[in-house]
């Protein structure tokens, strides 16, 4: 059995920022990293780059063996936990080996979630998840001519562009009334299908999927209004869940993912948990929520690193705010905290009221724009192919900065208010 001081277990932004900031306060303890992935660390945002040809897998690695050296991490690869036991202060990989730690961060992500459809694991399927997975799909699609998305979300979209850009002929299949629902309201949803449909890719939403059958390396999935398609190549985009199967019998509490604290602390002493597979404080209010996005999984690996080394700087989690931003077809968007369909405004946390939207929508200009508020703060920012600075309207968000001085000028003009409103807050 192998020990060390620090733990972490997985390799992408959450697991190097907590890296990072333990070698800042404690440049001598022992780290040990251990990741499922054969490969060097990535992020997993450059996916779909990789699947269109855009980005050179072999360049892709957010950090080198070097590095690993020189900060004396022991790195290890292509090897998953499968247990975990608080008691002896311990983790099992999938080889058999043990390893003993003194405080260990769970950074462990998420995994596509596979629906449960009739025929679907007998069938040639894919997920994008990894860069195996990417590269796998890119190899596919090169022999492909065409090709079915079941899911209308940032991974499916994402992909539905790279595969049509191939030349294969595209259908997203979606469930849901809209495509990117979980970002954008209707009219901006409506704006990003018509890119969609004009660049060749057919898509069908409010469309269950019945049963699929496959035949060599083919498939044909059936919907429930009758319509059969087939295609040569399925991907799978219905969401993720977290990994956290490892943990049965650890005692660590879960929900939808590990249940964090403000400083990443789970409910069993010396675990700390980061990124997609914590479930941790809304910024919004006092729900645990997963928040599996970028800079969240950075934020939160650099609290737990620090609150492991014990580093008196250490700041609490202040909640996850959802934040994405979209690239598609040469247009660009992004999503900031509450801005989605209608249906979530109106559900929105206990103590949100004195709600306010003021919005742009101007489909012949493929612009939109969309700003909610409560009272004079903004809780949410939305736009497509407008000048907004999503990092200002985050910022914004962030410190509740009261715009009541200057709120219908920053309605009108959030671009250049806002950033003198942050320019002012800075000073």
């Amino acid at each position: 059995m192998s020990q060390t001081k620090y733990l972490i277990i997985g390799s992408s932004h959450a697991g190097l920022s907590a890296l990072d900031a333990i070698r800042m306060y404690d440049q001598e303890g022992p780290i040990t990293i251990v990741t499922r992935e054969n490969s060097l660390p990535y992020s997993p945002t450059v996916l779909p780059y990789v699947l269109s040809g855009q980005a050179n897998p072999d360049r892709v690695f957010l950090r080198d063996l070097a590095y690993f050296k020189e900060n004396g991490v022991k790195f290890i690869n292509g090897s998953a936990v499968v247990g975990v036991k608080p008691a002896a202060n311990s983790v099992t990989l999938d080889s058999g080996d043990e390893i003993q730690y003194e405080k260990l961060l769970l950074a462990t992500g998420s995994a596509p979630k596979v629906p449960d459809i009739p025929g679907l694991k007998d069938a040639p399927w894919h997920v994008l998840r990894t860069l195996e997975d990417a590269l796998r799909i890119r190899a596919n699609a090169q022999e492909g001519q065409a090709a079915i998305i079941l899911g209308a979300g940032l991974i499916g979209m994402h992909a539905a562009q790279d595969l049509a850009k191939a030349g294969l002929q595209v259908t997203v299949v979606a469930t849901t009334p809209q495509v990117m629902g979980q970002y954008f309201d209707d009219e901006a949803a409506s704006l990003i299908e018509r890119v969609f449909v004009d660049n060749g890719v057919k898509v069908l939403t409010g469309s269950p999927v019945t049963h699929v059958t496959s035949s060599d390396n083919a498939c044909a999935v059936s919907l429930e209004n009758g319509l059969d398609i087939s295609a040569d190549l399925l991907l799978v985009a219905k969401g993720v869940n977290a990994c956290m199967d490892y943990l049965d019998g650890s005692d660590v509490a879960t929900g939808d993912g590990v249940l964090v604290d403000d400083k990443m602390r789970t409910s069993v002493e010396n675990i700390w948990a980061a990124g997609d597979i914590a479930q941790g404080s809304s910024f919004f209010d006092s729900a645990k929520i997963m928040n599996g996005i970028l800079p969240d999984a950075s934020e939160q690996g650099r609290i737990a690193g620090m609150d492991m080394a014990e580093d008196p700087a250490v700041q609490p989690y202040m909640g996850g705010i959802s934040m994405n931003t979209y690239n598609f077809f040469n247009n660009r968007a992004f999503a900031i905290g509450m801005c989605g369909t209608s249906g979530k405004l109106a559900c929105l946390p206990c103590g949100l009221d004195n709600l306010g939207i003021d919005k742009m929508f101007s489909p012949s200009s493929m612009r939109y724009q969309k700003l909610v508020f409560q009272r004079d703060n903004l809780l949410g920012a939305a736009s497509i192919n407008t000048d907004i600075d999503p990092g200002v309207m985050l910022q914004i968000i962030r410190r509740r900065i009261d715009l009541g001085g200057v709120k219908e000028r920053f309605a009108s003009n959030p671009m250049d208010t806002g950033r003198l409103v942050m320019s002012s807050t800075w000073r």
